[in-house]
């Protein structure tokens, strides 16, 4: 027997207790011994007295068990379980663990335990996040988007300048912005908004081409050099002469074009320019896809910071202008870290984070129509189970078992067998057909009380069991300040 320190995850040769309750015992069963058999451990499963074990308590699990759990290196319970496990561990001095919240995740709950964390949280792609028409906006509007960028990934905000109009107002943003701790570039022809910018403290001017070059290679800051027509490169090499010569530090971009318009040869411009100058800095304006490509752009992101860090481009302007590129600075942050672990380590992007996978979901589980019809027959309680699983979304509780593709007559059907269903479980059951049919349309897994998974778009819902766990103790709280 170990310590209370066991490790999550239960090494060959070692003896766990699951513990579960009687609705959950069969595929409880079945999931235990098919992890166990292939992880190489032994296991037991012990029933509680109580149908469902999401609404076990680690106190009401002190009084109920009561024979010594002898011979076990760990005891899982349920992930949903409240309160504290460690009187448990000191009581049968065998260390007390939470568990999945769902018994199908068991398999993952371990593997992913067993693999050890990845850790990413190194890049080498710089992020320029554009704020794009800034003249247009409030400095207060500006201070907000930058302030936005920055908590998604963002190195250096780009303030975008209108072409054709001079602004005045370039040096005091651009002061603003420095005081609170930005970076900043300026994208601008114009050579009065440079100026003003460079001089507040701004470190990059985007672009520079032959039209400019004489004058920006005078003002002692990094620059991009763009060619004056991106399908002849020819005269952005010509402009990195020049400045190599001046020697003005500066940063090469072979124009990204969309796609219709050249996006392929451009794609070999960037390669191209990689093979002429290993040691050469390169950007990208990835914008130029996710902003002109009607599609979502996590995956664009993804794809792109694949190609910059495979070909050691270290920097990239983005931009989220276009409603379904809203939030492609943080997919990009996340993108570059997992393309960094991805190229440094020769292992595929895949299984590392799911933090990408937002309309579908990495792994969808199901408990299956032998297991269903089983817990329907054994439920002898009011309370809805919820489930999503052979296209059609599954409603029992003690008065009966509904499924079905339609929400509404799913919920109507209900109505017919308990007319008296009051407000607060109509919301309920709403709210969970909601989620169900959302996750029955996209195939998306569906979890009762726990929110769908959008990848690092999630937003955690309360469960029903922690919200009734708070009103019991808000309510408590007020009956003792009343006496």
């Amino acid at each position: 027997m170990t310590t209370s320190t066991h490790n999550l995850v239960p090494q060959p040769g070692e003896k766990i207790l699951f513990i579960t309750g009687r609705l959950a015992e069969a595929i409880t069963r079945q999931v235990v011994q098919e992890v166990s058999q292939a992880m190489g451990f032994a296991a037991d499963v012990h029933v509680v007295g109580i149908s469902v074990a999401a609404l076990t308590h680690a106190d009401w699990l002190n009084r109920k068990l009561t024979d010594q759990p002898s011979g076990y290196d760990a005891v899982f319970v349920p992930g949903w379980c409240q309160g504290d496990l460690a009187p448990l561990t000191d009581r049968f001095g065998v260390p007390f663990r939470l568990g999945p919240k769902d018994i199908l995740d068991l398999a993952e709950f371990f593997g992913r335990q067993s693999r050890g964390p990845v850790s990413l949280d190194r890049y080498d792609i710089e992020i320029i996040a554009e704020i794009n028409h800034a003249p247009r906006l409030k400095q207060q509007e500006i201070l907000e988007i930058a302030n936005r960028y920055r908590r998604d990934g963002a190195d250096v905000i780009d303030i975008g300048c209108i072409p054709g109009e001079s602004w005045q107002q370039t040096g005091e943003v651009v002061s603003m912005l420095i005081a609170e701790g930005f970076r900043i570039s300026i994208d601008s022809f114009d050579r009065n908004e440079v100026e003003s910018a460079i001089r507040a403290g701004a470190e990059l001017v985007l672009s520079c081409n032959s039209t400019n070059v004489d004058w920006l290679s005078q003002l002692g800051v990094e620059l991009v050099v763009i060619p004056d027509d991106p399908a002849e490169t020819s005269t952005m090499w010509e402009t990195a002469e020049k400045l190599r010569l001046a020697n003005c530090p500066h940063r090469l971009d072979p124009i990204l074009e969309p796609i219709g318009f050249g996006f392929a040869a451009s794609l070999a411009r960037y390669y191209e320019a990689r093979r002429q100058v290993p040691e050469q800095p390169i950007m990208m304006g990835i914008g130029n896809l996710t902003e002109m490509t009607e599609v979502d752009s996590a995956g664009l992101n993804a794809l792109f910071a694949a190609i910059c860090q495979e070909l050691e481009i270290q920097s990239v302007l983005a931009t989220e202008v276009i409603p379904w590129s809203q939030s492609a600075v943080r997919e990009f942050d996340i993108a570059r870290k997992l393309m960094k672990h991805a190229v440094e380590n020769r292992r595929l992007p895949k299984h590392v984070t799911s933090e990408l996978v937002m309309l579908r979901d990495p792994t969808v589980s199901e408990l299956g129509a032998t297991a269903l019809t089983n817990m329907a027959n054994e439920i002898r309680d009011a309370n809805y189970r919820i489930f999503v699983e052979r296209d059609e979304i599954h409603i029992m509780n003690r008065n009966g078992y509904w499924h079905g593709r339609d929400a509404f007559e799913i919920f109507d059907d209900y109505i017919a067998h308990d007319p008296n269903l009051d407000v607060n479980h109509s919301f309920y059951l709403g709210y969970e057909l909601a989620k169900a049919i959302t996750a029955l349309t996209l195939g998306k897994q569906y979890r009762q009380d726990q929110a769908l998974n959008w990848g690092f778009l999630t937003v955690p819902e309360q469960s029903v069991h922690e919200r009734r766990k708070q009103q019991k103790a808000s309510a408590s709280k007020t009956r003792k300040s009343d006496v």
